[in-house]
């Protein structure tokens, strides 16, 4: 008989690469993930894991079971929702992963509010600019900025006319000049963000015509977080070129000035992804709705 215990360990050992990162997610020993994992394999009578000093992967067995695995948890965790008493009202734990800049300084606030609202829900919030694997991490939804193409997860819009805005300190503009066009851009310090070894120096923005422009420039301070371009462009440090979303709450503060306000930016819709539509459990069905609705006010 396959336990529910050994089965999430797998599929969590498969997720995190490694006996000990599985072990520490749960609370347990190294040693008592491979005694599950070992108790799993003799009740399949396969290998699911390729085991070395150095390394751990998994068998091509390993590779044809794991889906099964976690459609497996997903429908008995389905189940278990279901359960719950309708008025017993929200509850259980929800994991959301979001942009770092955008999840610090806007969402922070918005699922604080949502979760006084409906305080049976345990909120686990994971910040980072790498984007989240909705199917190998231990989240529930992510927040993303872009559009989706993949057709593997779904994706529901939040902010579908969300664009990128150009933005700087008034101390910035006092002490260097305001530009007057794209190509002046050339002339002022421009903070970059990098993501993966890539530095973004090249803007794209969308002329009369809708054509895509797009304008190289240069800049001696670079971040991998965009939280911290946001806050050098607070600083005065010089020009960022940010989500709206982002920059919003310090536009309307006075922290920082919109600049060629008449051009328009590159577009960035934000949207709510999540693996699979049966994971539109009603608490994300309603967080979904809380968020679209905090996106339209800004």
């Amino acid at each position: 008989m396959v336990r529910f215990d050994d089965l999430n360990l797998f599929v969590r050992t498969a997720a995190l690469g490694s006996f000990s990162n599985a072990a520490r997610e749960v609370d347990l020993l190294p040693g008592q993930v491979s005694a599950a994992i070992k108790r799993l394999e003799a009740e399949l009578g396969i290998r699911l894991f390729a085991r070395s000093t150095r390394s751990l992967r998994l068998t091509p067995e390993g590779e044809v079971y794991l889906p099964s695995a976690r459609q497996a948890l997903e429908a008995l965790r389905e189940g278990q929702e279901r359960l719950r008493p309708a008025q017993a009202g929200l509850s259980g734990v929800l994991q959301v992963a979001a942009p770092s800049d955008l999840g610090r300084n806007i969402v922070l606030d918005w699922l604080s509010a949502f979760r006084h609202e409906h305080p049976q829900i345990t909120l686990r919030l994971f910040l980072s600019d790498q984007v989240a694997d909705v199917f190998r991490e231990p989240i529930d939804i992510a927040l993303r900025y872009g559009r989706m193409d993949d057709a593997s997860f779904v994706a529901m819009p939040l902010a579908p006319d969300n664009r990128r805005v150009l933005v700087a300190a008034p101390a910035y503009l006092a002490r260097q000049g305001r530009p007057q066009t794209l190509q002046q851009l050339a002339q002022h310090a421009c903070l970059l963000y990098l993501l993966k070894g890539r530095v973004y120096d090249k803007w794209a923005f969308v002329d009369g015509a809708g054509a895509s422009q797009t304008i190289a420039v240069s800049g001696h301070l670079l971040s991998d977080d965009a939280d911290v371009v946001r806050r050098w462009a607070v600083a005065g440090e010089g020009i960022a070129y940010k989500s709206w979303l982002d920059v919003s709450k310090d536009v309307r503060a006075g922290r920082l000035e919109v600049i060629l306000p008449q051009v328009l930016g590159d577009s960035v819709p934000l949207q709510l992804v999540c693996p699979h539509r049966r994971q539109f459990s009603p608490i994300v069905q309603l967080l979904y709705r809380w968020l679209k609705d905090q996106c339209a006010a800004l």
